[in-house]
């Protein structure tokens, strides 16, 4: 996590109140077309550098799909990991005891300190698979 504090502009400001009031994660494009429909004049390059900046602080999560396109969301502050739909990209964050375990048996087996992680695991929703 950066030392400095991440000051709020209005950018930030407006970024960060669309994610909120969405559920699930949001590509950068999406979470733009959300301001831009509420009649904000915030600019895409704005809108992924102030995306960036808020995951380089912890204030988001962010995911990336099979084809390396980021996506965003608002999440708890407690350390988790995400189960998301390939079809609807419905999300449930969930803990993984038995990962963090690992995680630390493996950076001690190798001599690392200060180790962190993201796991995001990737099928099809019960309501996509009933389709």
């Amino acid at each position: 996590m950066p030392e400095q504090p991440l000051r709020l502009t209005r950018q930030r400001q407006a970024v960060a109140e669309a994610l909120e009031n969405v559920p699930d994660f949001r590509s950068a494009q999406e979470v733009h077309e959300m301001l831009r429909s509420g009649g904000s004049t915030i600019g895409l390059a704005t809108v992924y550098r102030t995306l960036q900046l808020l995951a380089d602080h912890d204030q988001v999560d962010v995911i990336r799909s099979a084809e390396g396109e980021a996506s965003y969301r608002r999440c708890s502050g407690s350390h988790h990991h995400h189960l998301v739909c390939r079809s609807c990209g419905a999300t449930v964050e969930v803990e993984g005891p038995a990962v963090e375990r690992w995680t630390r048996a493996t950076a001690e087996e190798h001599g690392y300190a200060d180790v962190s992680h993201t796991l995001e695991i990737f099928g099809v929703c019960r309501r996509c698979s009933d389709h």
